[in-house]
């Protein structure tokens, strides 16, 4: 490959020519708005885990991925007619423009503040959801709630869900609400699970994990991090247990719970 660096143009050429029809890639043409959807959640949870594991070098790769994204889907919309790269740019520029009025006073992205002025950051906070809400209402959206997609992961959802009703009043005035909330449902919880109702069982461990939520989002943690980083703590334990077991010759259908119990424990020792 020649050793230059190339230029966002050369990506979109590059894209073309994967979907030409007579010279093009047949798995490219093949693709649809809808068959690049799971590649593109794919190559977001790639970034993150590369920013998470704080691996930088592949990094910009996995950016590069996840641009090429972009690109692909802009290049359906040029074809059907619909949009294209430089569409998405200029709706990407003027709408950040427009919710930045303690950046570019004018409206324009040439217009600058007094560099001595200092923002308001609560006013700015206002302002960022005055703006939201008009733009809400602009696509005939009458929620508060409407624009937030069913299709983000749940737990995700449930804290955006909160942080959208919180920015409107709706909201506990401190944490102590949330902990109580908490053994509230702790409760209700225990008593679906005594009777035996399913329907109920499920409906108060949703209502449990809801909350759980919510007290990440009083605790100023983002709850899919926090949930990620038990994740990893779980497989690196079960991993030390797997080797101290494999270390003895048997394997883990082998081993007694009294003795998987001890290496669990010798596991979480620091």
């Amino acid at each position: 490959m020649e050793n230059q660096k190339n230029q966002l143009d050369d990506l979109l050429y590059l894209m073309q020519r994967l979907r030409d029809p007579q010279t093009g890639c047949p798995w490219d043409l093949r693709q649809t708005f809808q068959t690049i959807v799971p590649h593109t959640i794919e190559e977001v949870y790639e970034v993150v885990d590369a920013i998470e594991r704080e691996d930088y070098r592949h990094l910009k790769e996995e950016l590069g991925d996840l641009l090429f994204q972009i690109v692909f889907y802009s290049q359906l919309g040029k074809e059907q007619g619909l949009f294209e790269f430089a569409d998405i740019v200029a709706v990407l520029v003027q709408k950040l423009v427009v919710r930045h009025p303690h950046v570019f006073p004018d409206g324009t992205l040439n217009s600058k503040r007094d560099a001595e002025a200092t923002p308001d950051e609560q006013q700015i906070k206002k302002t960022w959801e005055l703006i939201k809400s008009s733009e809400r209402q602009s696509k005939g959206a009458e929620s508060i709630l409407a624009d937030i997609p069913e299709s983000l992961p749940a737990l995700t959802r449930a804290v955006k869900l909160q942080k959208r009703a919180a920015s409107h009043g709706f909201d506990w005035p401190s944490i102590d609400g949330v902990v109580d909330k908490l053994d509230e449902e702790t409760e209700e919880f225990k008593v679906a699970l005594k009777e035996g109702d399913q329907a109920a069982i499920e409906d108060e461990l949703g209502d449990l994990m809801f909350t759980m939520a919510n007290l990440c989002r009083h605790l100023g943690l983002d709850a899919e991090t926090v949930l990620r980083k038990s994740g990893r703590k779980f497989e690196h334990r079960f991993q030390f247990v797997e080797n101290s077991v494999r270390a003895t010759g048997k394997t883990l259908s082998e081993t007694t719970l009294d003795e998987l119990d001890r290496l669990w424990d010798q596991a979480k020792q620091p």
